[in-house]
């Protein structure tokens, strides 16, 4: 931080340096070559004076439209001011320079500066098209500094805003059958002790899982598979026989990274609203492949497509918008209803 504003003082007093610097330049490059008469102690003497005067009566137009004038709220009473305070310090400078020049010319020339009306206007002119210039240039390099700042908060409100967002979407997204499934395992517990404490540790592990999901945006297809099939053995515990299961995995890919889990709302979105409604019970089948540089998974399911339901809506918008705000428009996903089935199909991009 204090390197970079110790770079940004720096930039201004060399901008000025060369800025007065010029026109000093000029004035003594003028007065080698179509004033003979002058010494060329005073000529080099008056160069000085104008560019010190010069970054002297700027810096302090810079204090004062820095301090005294709020810059981003731009009205006419602000212009106005601006105005004021810019005819000043031309004025300002004016009597300045005349005045040095004055005792220079006195000094080192050795006789009385003749000075008509005119030429004091003319040099009031010429100081208030610099300042002016130096106003104009002054005004644009900050306002494209501030820009720049702009947008780089609004780069850094966007990352916090999206992450954010993510971490609101994955915190809503925790388990609805908990509370079930440990009344499932209380019941199994009687029947076989050894079972029952296999599916307290799967549920931990799912219950573990859902809360560190918080913490990261991705993680492999086969961490995600592996707590989709301990959701689905906890399933069974409800379901028994009604819930049959099925996967299709490409070989190769369970290296490939996803949202957390993507996977597990699709599969208990299936079960949840689809299977356990069957009086017969039904397949959920999960398919996952590869195809024209992109991951395809699809969740098939027996039943009906049904509109009722808002956890079931809240559950499907957060896993589409999490899409978005990982992937954007690269990213698909759609949930229809084909035949007797239900399927609910993701499309993500593999090179993001």
């Amino acid at each position: 931080m204090n390197t970079s504003k110790i770079s940004k003082k720096n930039w201004f007093w060399i901008l000025q340096l060369l800025g007065w610097g010029i026109p000093g330049c000029l004035i003594m490059y003028t007065k080698f070559n179509y004033e003979k008469t002058l010494s060329q102690t005073y000529i080099v003497s008056e160069a000085i004076l104008f560019t010190g005067a010069g970054i002297l009566f700027s810096s302090l137009l810079w204090l004062l439209i820095r301090n005294k004038i709020l810059i981003e709220i731009i009205s006419v009473r602000v212009i106005v001011r601006i105005l004021l305070i810019y005819m000043l310090i031309c004025l300002s400078m004016t009597i300045f320079v005349e005045a040095l020049v004055y005792l220079l010319y006195v000094n080192i020339e050795n006789k009385e500066l003749d000075r008509s009306l005119n030429d004091y206007i003319l040099n009031f002119i010429n100081i208030s098209v610099i300042l002016f210039f130096w106003l104009i240039l002054y005004f644009s390099i900050n306002s494209i500094l501030r820009a720049q700042k702009g947008k780089v908060e609004g780069l850094q409100l966007k990352s916090t805003l999206r992450e954010s967002q993510l971490n609101t979407l994955k915190g809503q997204i925790n388990p609805h059958f908990m509370f079930n499934s440990l009344n499932n395992i209380r019941a199994l517990m009687l029947e076989d002790v050894h079972k029952s404490r296999e599916m307290i540790t799967k549920l931990s592990e799912l219950l573990r899982y859902s809360l560190n999901s918080n913490k990261v945006d991705k993680i492999t297809l086969e961490e995600e598979i592996e707590i989709v099939n301990n959701y689905i053995e906890l399933s069974k515990i409800q379901l028994e026989k009604r819930l049959r299961y099925h996967e299709e995995i490409e070989e190769g890919i369970l290296d490939i990274e996803i949202p957390p889990m993507l996977i597990q709302m699709l599969v208990e979105n299936a079960i949840k609203h689809g299977v356990s409604n069957q009086i017969g019970g039904g397949v959920v089948s999960l398919k996952i492949r590869t195809e024209n540089n992109n991951l395809q998974i699809e969740v098939h399911n027996t039943g009906e497509l049904k509109e009722s339901g808002s956890t079931t809506r809240i559950g499907l918008q957060n896993i589409s918008e999490r899409l978005r705000l990982l992937y954007g428009a690269t990213s698909f996903f759609e949930l229809k209803e084909e035949g007797n089935e239900v399927v609910a199909r993701i499309k993500i991009p593999l090179d993001e």
